[in-house]
């Protein structure tokens, strides 16, 4: 049944977007759906609205350009039932970085950065105004895992996602320091099937089978994480205990391990 609140969801078309279109529409949210891929983006909705009782609208939109973003931006700032933003539009580039062509790393920093920006401030200007105590109201920022390191060949990457994550922590604390019911998430899956990695011509099999997730349990762990209040969520077990041990380690020991494995892998690759 519908629950009266709309969810955007950016990078809809696929992947960890697209399960959080089905699972957010099977709990109740209408939706907006927003990737470029408008084909994809309609096929899904139907898929949606046949199964469940809510409204479900695409956006098709770059949101890597000025106008794309504006255009989101005016839509979730004057939608009178907006309720939750999933900013999951991104994606990656591997070599390294003065080997990438800046274009490519600048719109990455366009739609990581600037459009989670963005999006993220029209998202509280709309809710804190209104907002109640049911706890479905809010932001969910897709990171990753690798925001929580540096590595050879995904300089850009990693740093747009540390700035997610760290955007995401200081969100959290000013909303409790206003005592709002708004809550604010970083999702930092690790590698997760889908075409996020084939976009990227990703070879897939030097990275251990069991480090892989499913895009269903990603964004499952994301939204009963989100239920019980948690800013960080970090699904697996696995990434789990990676993450502990980058948090602790001293960041000259990071470099030198991080080094290490950037060297191994491309003697694998070759």
């Amino acid at each position: 049944m519908a629950n009266g609140l709309l969810a955007v969801v950016t990078g809809a078309s696929s992947g960890i977007g697209q399960q959080f279109a089905l699972q957010l529409g099977a709990r109740g949210y209408d939706l907006l759906l927003v990737a470029r891929r408008e084909d994809r983006l309609k096929a899904l909705a139907g898929e949606i609205a046949a199964a469940n009782d809510i409204a479900v609208e695409t956006m098709p939109a770059d949101l890597g350009t000025d106008e794309g973003r504006a255009a989101l931006v005016e839509r979730i700032r004057n939608a009178p039932s907006f309720g939750l933003l999933v900013n999951n539009a991104g994606f990656g580039a591997s070599g390294m970085f003065h080997k990438v062509d800046l274009d490519v790393q600048d719109r990455m920093h366009r739609l990581h950065v600037l459009t989670t920006l963005a999006l993220s401030h029209a998202a509280l200007e709309n809710l804190m105004a209104r907002a109640d105590a049911n706890g479905r109201c809010g932001i969910i920022n897709v990171s990753s895992v690798a925001g929580f390191e540096q590595a050879p060949t995904s300089v850009s990457y990693n740093a747009t996602e540390a700035w997610m994550t760290s955007f995401t922590n200081g969100l959290a604390i000013e909303l409790t320091v206003q005592q709002s019911p708004v809550k604010v998430q970083a999702l930092c899956p690790g590698f997760t099937y889908s075409e996020f990695h084939d976009r990227m011509a990703m070879d897939r099999s030097p990275i251990p089978k069991q480090l892989w997730l499913d895009a269903g349990f990603v964004v499952a762990e994301s939204l009963r994480g989100f239920d019980r209040g948690q800013v960080i969520v970090v699904p697996g077990w696995r990434y789990k205990i990676i993450v502990a041990f980058l948090r602790v380690t001293p960041g000259a020991v990071m470099r030198r391990i991080s080094a290490a494995l950037g060297r191994r892998y491309r003697r694998t690759k070759t």
